[in-house]
């Protein structure tokens, strides 16, 4: 699968799932994307010290804060932005989930989802280097792939027949 099939089936998959499934994954995706060991090679000069407090704050209570909460966090980790343009690969990763987790949140565009999910396929992929024309093709990237697809279809499986 090329990378652009891959973008295509995600937004078929988000535009599809019930809301259930979208909330589900937006909050497993976002706590993927917002764990310690994204920022293990931050320098700790990139954010001042009210900075780091929000951002540490935000990434403890992302799967309980709800969007005021998220959007106050976000407003101080950007006033504490120390790097001109040139932020740490982690840190721009961890900032930009929680950017649009919070934003869909508070407006409940799928879009904001999907971008969700392609930030987390681009994760997989800094970590991993995987080929534009078949992107599939490494371990990392297909199971990135399948979690996508197994949380964004769990409400169009028929359930388990009872138990007899």
């Amino acid at each position: 699968m090329r990378y652009d099939e891959l973008e295509a089936a995600i937004l078929r998959l988000v535009v599809a799932a019930d809301e259930d499934d979208l909330r589900v994954f937006g909050l497993e995706t976002v706590t993927r994307l917002v764990r310690e060991e994204l920022l293990h090679t931050v320098s700790a000069d990139e954010l001042d010290e009210d900075g780091w407090a929000a951002l540490t704050s935000a990434r403890e209570t992302v799967r309980t804060a709800g969007a005021t909460e998220l959007r106050a966090q976000l407003v101080r980790i950007d006033a504490g932005i120390r790097a001109d343009d040139d932020l740490d690969q982690g840190l721009l990763i961890v900032i930009s989930a929680l950017e649009h987790w919070t934003t869909y949140l508070e407006e409940n565009r799928r879009g904001e989802l999907y971008e969700l999910a392609i930030r987390s396929v681009e994760e997989v992929d800094f970590q991993v280097s995987a080929d534009l024309d078949d992107v599939l093709a490494t371990p990392e990237m297909a199971a990135e792939y399948a979690r996508i697809r197994r949380l964004l279809t769990a409400g169009l499986r028929p359930p388990f027949p009872a138990e007899r």
